[in-house]
Protein backbone atom coordinates (compact mmCIF):
# COMPACT_ATOMS: atom_id res chain seq x y z
CA UNK A 1 0.00 0.00 0.00
CA UNK A 2 2.38 2.66 -1.31
CA UNK A 3 -0.05 5.53 -0.77
CA UNK A 4 -0.55 4.66 2.90
CA UNK A 5 3.19 4.39 3.57
CA UNK A 6 3.76 7.76 1.92
CA UNK A 7 0.88 9.22 3.93
CA UNK A 8 2.51 8.16 7.20
CA UNK A 9 5.84 9.75 6.27
CA UNK A 10 4.04 12.93 5.18
CA UNK A 11 2.57 13.26 8.67
CA UNK A 12 5.92 12.93 10.46
CA UNK A 13 7.48 16.27 11.40
CA UNK A 14 10.99 14.95 10.85
CA UNK A 15 10.90 11.83 8.72
CA UNK A 16 13.11 8.95 9.90
CA UNK A 17 15.05 6.78 7.45
CA UNK A 18 12.53 3.96 7.94
CA UNK A 19 9.51 3.12 10.06
CA UNK A 20 9.58 -0.32 11.68
CA UNK A 21 6.46 -1.97 13.11
CA UNK A 22 7.03 -5.10 15.19
CA UNK A 23 4.24 -7.37 16.39
CA UNK A 24 4.50 -9.42 19.55
CA UNK A 25 1.86 -12.05 20.36
CA UNK A 26 -1.88 -11.47 20.66
CA UNK A 27 -3.20 -9.22 22.13
CA UNK A 28 -0.02 -7.20 21.56
CA UNK A 29 -0.57 -6.74 17.82
CA UNK A 30 -0.17 -3.29 16.27
CA UNK A 31 -3.22 -2.41 14.15
CA UNK A 32 -1.04 -0.02 12.16
CA UNK A 33 0.66 -3.17 10.83
CA UNK A 34 -2.60 -3.98 9.01
CA UNK A 35 -2.97 -0.39 7.88
CA UNK A 36 0.33 -0.47 5.99
CA UNK A 37 -0.11 -4.06 4.79
CA UNK A 38 -3.74 -4.51 3.77
CA UNK A 39 -4.19 -8.22 4.46
CA UNK A 40 -7.71 -9.39 5.37
CA UNK A 41 -6.71 -12.47 7.37
CA UNK A 42 -3.84 -13.84 9.43
CA UNK A 43 -2.50 -12.86 12.83
CA UNK A 44 1.16 -12.13 11.98
CA UNK A 45 2.50 -12.64 15.47
CA UNK A 46 6.22 -11.87 15.58
CA UNK A 47 6.17 -10.31 12.11
CA UNK A 48 7.96 -7.06 11.28
CA UNK A 49 7.35 -4.36 8.68
CA UNK A 50 9.95 -1.95 7.33
CA UNK A 51 8.36 1.05 5.63
CA UNK A 52 10.46 3.36 3.42
CA UNK A 53 9.86 7.03 2.54
CA UNK A 54 9.42 6.19 -1.16
CA UNK A 55 6.42 4.00 -0.34
CA UNK A 56 8.13 0.61 -0.41
CA UNK A 57 7.22 -1.91 2.28
CA UNK A 58 9.21 -4.96 3.37
CA UNK A 59 7.39 -7.62 5.39
CA UNK A 60 9.29 -10.19 7.45
CA UNK A 61 7.16 -13.16 8.44
CA UNK A 62 7.48 -16.85 9.19
CA UNK A 63 6.18 -19.88 7.33
CA UNK A 64 2.92 -19.81 9.31
CA UNK A 65 1.55 -16.83 7.38
CA UNK A 66 3.92 -16.46 4.45
CA UNK A 67 1.38 -17.83 1.95
CA UNK A 68 -1.26 -15.41 3.25
CA UNK A 69 1.21 -12.54 2.90
CA UNK A 70 2.25 -13.58 -0.61
CA UNK A 71 -1.37 -13.69 -1.72
CA UNK A 72 -2.07 -10.21 -0.34
CA UNK A 73 1.08 -8.73 -1.89
CA UNK A 74 1.01 -10.43 -5.29
CA UNK A 75 -0.47 -7.41 -7.11
CA UNK A 76 1.50 -4.78 -5.20
CA UNK A 77 4.92 -4.11 -6.77
CA UNK A 78 5.90 -1.93 -3.83
CA UNK A 79 5.57 -4.67 -1.19
CA UNK A 80 8.13 -7.44 -0.72
CA UNK A 81 7.48 -10.46 1.49
CA UNK A 82 10.50 -12.07 3.14
CA UNK A 83 10.05 -15.59 4.51
CA UNK A 84 12.21 -15.60 7.61
CA UNK A 85 13.24 -18.67 9.57
CA UNK A 86 13.32 -18.54 13.35
CA UNK A 87 16.51 -16.82 14.47
CA UNK A 88 17.17 -15.15 11.09
CA UNK A 89 15.04 -12.03 11.60
CA UNK A 90 17.93 -9.87 12.80
CA UNK A 91 20.12 -10.65 9.80
CA UNK A 92 17.34 -9.86 7.32
CA UNK A 93 16.41 -6.68 9.18
CA UNK A 94 20.00 -5.47 9.10
CA UNK A 95 20.04 -5.85 5.31
CA UNK A 96 16.91 -3.76 4.97
CA UNK A 97 17.68 -0.96 7.44
CA UNK A 98 20.68 1.29 6.72
CA UNK A 99 23.49 1.24 9.26
CA UNK A 100 23.14 3.96 11.91
CA UNK A 101 19.66 4.77 10.62
CA UNK A 102 17.04 6.82 12.38
CA UNK A 103 14.21 4.32 12.91
CA UNK A 104 10.64 5.33 13.64
CA UNK A 105 8.70 3.04 15.98
CA UNK A 106 5.13 3.02 17.23
CA UNK A 107 5.87 3.47 20.93
CA UNK A 108 2.20 3.27 21.86
CA UNK A 109 1.86 -0.31 20.57
CA UNK A 110 5.37 -1.77 20.81
CA UNK A 111 6.02 -3.93 23.87
CA UNK A 112 9.10 -3.29 25.99
CA UNK A 113 10.39 -6.77 25.16
CA UNK A 114 9.90 -6.02 21.46
CA UNK A 115 11.82 -2.77 21.80
CA UNK A 116 14.74 -4.53 23.49
CA UNK A 117 14.84 -7.07 20.66
CA UNK A 118 14.99 -4.29 18.07
CA UNK A 119 17.84 -2.59 19.90
CA UNK A 120 19.78 -5.85 19.72
CA UNK A 121 19.00 -6.40 16.02
CA UNK A 122 19.82 -2.78 15.07
CA UNK A 123 22.60 -1.76 17.47
CA UNK A 124 23.59 1.37 15.55
CA UNK A 125 20.08 2.75 15.13
CA UNK A 126 18.60 5.86 16.70
CA UNK A 127 14.98 5.21 17.64
CA UNK A 128 12.24 7.87 17.53
CA UNK A 129 8.49 7.74 18.04
CA UNK A 130 6.50 7.65 14.79
CA UNK A 131 3.20 7.04 16.58
CA UNK A 132 1.78 10.49 15.91
CA UNK A 133 2.30 10.14 12.16
CA UNK A 134 0.70 6.71 12.12
CA UNK A 135 -2.30 7.92 14.11
CA UNK A 136 -2.71 10.97 11.90
CA UNK A 137 -2.57 8.90 8.73
CA UNK A 138 -5.13 6.42 10.05
CA UNK A 139 -7.50 9.14 11.28
CA UNK A 140 -8.74 10.06 7.79
CA UNK A 141 -10.04 6.96 6.05
CA UNK A 142 -9.64 6.20 2.38
CA UNK A 143 -12.50 4.92 0.23
CA UNK A 144 -11.75 1.23 0.78
CA UNK A 145 -11.67 1.69 4.55
CA UNK A 146 -14.98 3.55 4.58
CA UNK A 147 -16.56 0.85 2.46
CA UNK A 148 -15.51 -1.87 4.91
CA UNK A 149 -16.79 0.10 7.89
CA UNK A 150 -20.03 0.68 5.96
CA UNK A 151 -20.35 -3.08 5.39
CA UNK A 152 -19.70 -3.80 9.08
CA UNK A 153 -22.23 -1.12 10.06
CA UNK A 154 -24.83 -2.59 7.72
CA UNK A 155 -24.43 -5.96 9.41
CA UNK A 156 -24.68 -4.40 12.87
CA UNK A 157 -27.75 -2.41 11.86
CA UNK A 158 -29.55 -5.46 10.52
CA UNK A 159 -28.93 -7.31 13.78
CA UNK A 160 -30.12 -4.29 15.80
CA UNK A 161 -33.41 -4.43 13.91
CA UNK A 162 -33.74 -8.11 14.80
CA UNK A 163 -33.11 -7.74 18.55
CA UNK A 164 -36.76 -7.11 19.55
CA UNK A 165 -37.73 -10.41 17.90
CA UNK A 166 -35.14 -12.26 19.99
CA UNK A 167 -36.35 -11.04 23.38
CA UNK A 168 -38.22 -13.45 25.64
CA UNK A 169 -38.88 -13.49 29.36
CA UNK A 170 -36.35 -15.59 31.23
CA UNK A 171 -33.56 -15.47 28.67
CA UNK A 172 -30.13 -14.52 30.03
CA UNK A 173 -27.96 -11.62 28.99
CA UNK A 174 -25.38 -14.11 27.72
CA UNK A 175 -28.00 -15.88 25.61
CA UNK A 176 -29.04 -12.64 23.92
CA UNK A 177 -25.39 -11.70 23.31
CA UNK A 178 -24.75 -15.11 21.72
CA UNK A 179 -27.80 -14.77 19.46
CA UNK A 180 -26.64 -11.35 18.29
CA UNK A 181 -23.10 -12.51 17.54
CA UNK A 182 -24.36 -15.60 15.68
CA UNK A 183 -26.56 -13.43 13.47
CA UNK A 184 -23.69 -11.07 12.68
CA UNK A 185 -21.61 -14.01 11.48
CA UNK A 186 -24.53 -15.32 9.43
CA UNK A 187 -24.70 -11.94 7.69
CA UNK A 188 -21.03 -12.02 6.71
CA UNK A 189 -19.11 -10.61 9.66
CA UNK A 190 -15.66 -12.00 10.37
CA UNK A 191 -16.53 -11.90 14.07
CA UNK A 192 -17.45 -9.38 16.73
CA UNK A 193 -15.45 -6.17 16.90
CA UNK A 194 -15.42 -6.15 20.71
CA UNK A 195 -17.00 -7.99 23.63
CA UNK A 196 -20.76 -7.60 23.26
CA UNK A 197 -22.50 -5.61 25.99
CA UNK A 198 -26.01 -6.69 26.97
CA UNK A 199 -27.47 -5.27 30.18
CA UNK A 200 -30.94 -5.94 31.57
CA UNK A 201 -32.62 -3.72 34.17
CA UNK A 202 -30.19 -2.01 36.54
CA UNK A 203 -27.27 -3.48 34.58
CA UNK A 204 -28.17 -1.21 31.65
CA UNK A 205 -26.98 1.73 33.77
CA UNK A 206 -23.37 0.43 33.61
CA UNK A 207 -21.86 1.67 30.32
CA UNK A 208 -19.16 -1.01 30.05
CA UNK A 209 -21.07 -3.87 31.65
CA UNK A 210 -20.22 -7.52 30.84
CA UNK A 211 -23.27 -9.79 30.40
CA UNK A 212 -23.87 -12.66 32.80
CA UNK A 213 -26.62 -15.19 33.53
CA UNK A 214 -29.11 -12.57 34.76
CA UNK A 215 -32.57 -13.26 33.31
CA UNK A 216 -34.87 -10.83 31.51
CA UNK A 217 -37.98 -9.82 33.41
CA UNK A 218 -41.01 -7.78 32.27
CA UNK A 219 -40.62 -4.08 33.04
CA UNK A 220 -36.84 -3.93 32.50
CA UNK A 221 -34.82 -1.67 30.24
CA UNK A 222 -32.25 -3.22 27.91
CA UNK A 223 -29.03 -1.79 26.48
CA UNK A 224 -27.28 -3.67 23.64
CA UNK A 225 -23.86 -2.31 22.60
CA UNK A 226 -22.13 -4.44 19.97
CA UNK A 227 -20.30 -4.42 16.67
CA UNK A 228 -19.43 -6.46 13.62
CA UNK A 229 -15.89 -6.93 12.34
CA UNK A 230 -15.54 -7.02 8.55
CA UNK A 231 -12.17 -7.53 6.84
CA UNK A 232 -10.46 -6.07 9.93
CA UNK A 233 -12.71 -2.98 10.17
CA UNK A 234 -15.14 -2.39 13.02
CA UNK A 235 -18.56 -0.96 13.60
CA UNK A 236 -19.99 -0.01 17.00
CA UNK A 237 -23.72 0.41 17.53
CA UNK A 238 -25.91 0.72 20.63
CA UNK A 239 -29.67 0.47 20.84
CA UNK A 240 -31.87 0.61 23.93
CA UNK A 241 -35.23 -1.09 24.41
CA UNK A 242 -37.87 -1.59 27.07
CA UNK A 243 -39.37 -5.02 27.75
CA UNK A 244 -42.98 -5.19 28.87
CA UNK A 245 -44.86 -2.63 30.98
CA UNK A 246 -43.90 0.93 30.27
CA UNK A 247 -41.55 2.83 32.56
CA UNK A 248 -42.52 6.47 32.07
CA UNK A 249 -39.22 7.83 33.35
CA UNK A 250 -37.09 5.63 31.11
CA UNK A 251 -39.24 6.54 28.11
CA UNK A 252 -38.61 10.21 28.89
CA UNK A 253 -34.89 9.44 29.33
CA UNK A 254 -34.82 7.77 25.91
CA UNK A 255 -36.44 10.79 24.31
CA UNK A 256 -33.90 13.08 26.00
CA UNK A 257 -31.00 10.97 24.71
CA UNK A 258 -32.46 11.15 21.21
CA UNK A 259 -32.59 14.95 21.45
CA UNK A 260 -29.00 15.04 22.69
CA UNK A 261 -27.82 12.97 19.74
CA UNK A 262 -29.72 15.18 17.30
CA UNK A 263 -28.16 18.28 18.85
CA UNK A 264 -24.70 16.84 18.32
CA UNK A 265 -25.46 15.78 14.75
CA UNK A 266 -26.77 19.26 13.98
CA UNK A 267 -23.30 20.75 14.53
CA UNK A 268 -21.24 17.85 13.18
CA UNK A 269 -19.12 19.02 10.23
CA UNK A 270 -15.51 19.46 9.10
CA UNK A 271 -13.62 22.08 11.08
CA UNK A 272 -15.49 21.71 14.36
CA UNK A 273 -13.64 20.40 17.41
CA UNK A 274 -14.54 17.23 19.23
CA UNK A 275 -15.21 19.24 22.38
CA UNK A 276 -17.76 21.46 20.63
CA UNK A 277 -19.74 18.48 19.38
CA UNK A 278 -19.72 16.91 22.84
CA UNK A 279 -20.88 20.20 24.36
CA UNK A 280 -23.94 20.30 22.09
CA UNK A 281 -25.16 16.95 23.43
CA UNK A 282 -24.12 17.73 26.99
CA UNK A 283 -26.18 20.93 26.99
CA UNK A 284 -29.38 19.00 26.23
CA UNK A 285 -28.82 16.52 29.05
CA UNK A 286 -27.70 19.23 31.49
CA UNK A 287 -31.00 21.04 30.88
CA UNK A 288 -32.97 17.90 31.77
CA UNK A 289 -33.81 16.37 35.17
CA UNK A 290 -30.90 13.96 34.63
CA UNK A 291 -28.02 16.43 34.67
CA UNK A 292 -24.87 14.61 35.77
CA UNK A 293 -26.01 11.23 34.42
CA UNK A 294 -24.06 11.48 31.13
CA UNK A 295 -20.75 10.10 32.35
CA UNK A 296 -18.56 9.62 29.26
CA UNK A 297 -17.39 11.32 26.10
CA UNK A 298 -19.85 11.60 23.24
CA UNK A 299 -17.86 9.47 20.81
CA UNK A 300 -14.59 8.03 19.58
CA UNK A 301 -12.78 7.36 16.33
CA UNK A 302 -13.56 4.08 14.58
CA UNK A 303 -11.62 1.96 12.11
CA UNK A 304 -9.18 -0.91 12.46
CA UNK A 305 -9.83 -0.64 16.19
CA UNK A 306 -13.13 0.10 17.89
CA UNK A 307 -11.39 2.94 19.74
CA UNK A 308 -9.17 3.86 16.83
CA UNK A 309 -7.08 6.57 18.46
CA UNK A 310 -8.02 9.38 16.08
CA UNK A 311 -10.05 12.50 16.84
CA UNK A 312 -12.87 11.72 19.25
CA UNK A 313 -15.80 13.70 20.62
CA UNK A 314 -15.07 14.60 24.23
CA UNK A 315 -14.62 17.70 26.43
CA UNK A 316 -10.82 17.59 26.19
CA UNK A 317 -10.56 17.13 22.40
CA UNK A 318 -9.62 20.33 20.59
CA UNK A 319 -8.59 18.64 17.34
CA UNK A 320 -10.81 19.51 14.39
CA UNK A 321 -12.85 16.98 12.47
CA UNK A 322 -11.90 16.39 8.82
CA UNK A 323 -13.60 14.88 5.81
CA UNK A 324 -13.11 11.11 5.87
CA UNK A 325 -12.93 10.72 9.63
CA UNK A 326 -15.28 8.10 11.10
CA UNK A 327 -16.61 8.64 14.62
CA UNK A 328 -19.33 7.34 16.91
CA UNK A 329 -22.03 9.60 18.36
CA UNK A 330 -23.31 7.99 21.55
CA UNK A 331 -24.97 10.06 24.27
CA UNK A 332 -26.37 8.18 27.24
CA UNK A 333 -28.13 8.65 30.57
CA UNK A 334 -27.56 6.16 33.38
CA UNK A 335 -29.73 5.93 36.49
CA UNK A 336 -27.92 3.76 39.02
CA UNK A 337 -30.10 0.94 40.36
CA UNK A 338 -32.84 1.62 37.82
CA UNK A 339 -31.67 1.47 34.21
CA UNK A 340 -30.00 3.32 31.39
CA UNK A 341 -30.34 4.44 27.79
CA UNK A 342 -27.62 4.88 25.19
CA UNK A 343 -28.04 5.49 21.46
CA UNK A 344 -24.90 5.05 19.38
CA UNK A 345 -24.35 5.51 15.67
CA UNK A 346 -21.34 5.50 13.37
CA UNK A 347 -20.92 8.42 10.98
CA UNK A 348 -18.36 9.50 8.40
CA UNK A 349 -17.56 13.20 8.12
CA UNK A 350 -18.36 14.60 4.67
CA UNK A 351 -17.78 17.96 2.99
CA UNK A 352 -21.35 18.99 3.86
CA UNK A 353 -21.58 17.46 7.34
CA UNK A 354 -21.86 13.73 7.92
CA UNK A 355 -23.34 10.49 6.61
CA UNK A 356 -24.85 7.76 8.76
CA UNK A 357 -23.16 4.38 8.39
CA UNK A 358 -25.46 2.70 10.92
CA UNK A 359 -29.10 2.79 9.89
CA UNK A 360 -31.23 0.94 12.49
CA UNK A 361 -34.18 2.92 13.97
CA UNK A 362 -33.28 5.01 17.01
CA UNK A 363 -36.67 5.72 18.56
CA UNK A 364 -38.14 4.43 21.82
CA UNK A 365 -39.31 0.85 21.38
CA UNK A 366 -41.41 -1.01 23.90
CA UNK A 367 -41.32 -4.77 23.26
CA UNK A 368 -44.26 -6.84 24.44
CA UNK A 369 -43.31 -9.25 27.24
Amino acid sequence: MKSRVEKVFAHLEKAPDVVVLANSVEPHIDNSFYYLFDVPSGLFEGSIEVAHPDGRLDLLTGALEADTADRAAKDDPHTTVHRVDRGETGKVLQRLVPANATVGLNYRELTHAGFLQLTEMLPGATFVDAGAGLARARAVKDASEIERIRRAASIGSRVAIEIPTLLRAGMTELELAAEMEYRMNQLGANGRSFSTIVGFGAHSAEPHYSPDDSRLRPGESIVCDFGAWYRRYACDITRSFHFGPRDAELQAVHECVERAQQAALAVLRPGISGSEVHAAAQAVIDASPWKGSFTHGLGHALGLAVHDGGTGLAPSVEEKLEVGMVVTVEPGIYLTGHGGVRIEDDVVITSTGYEFLTTAPRGYLEVAA
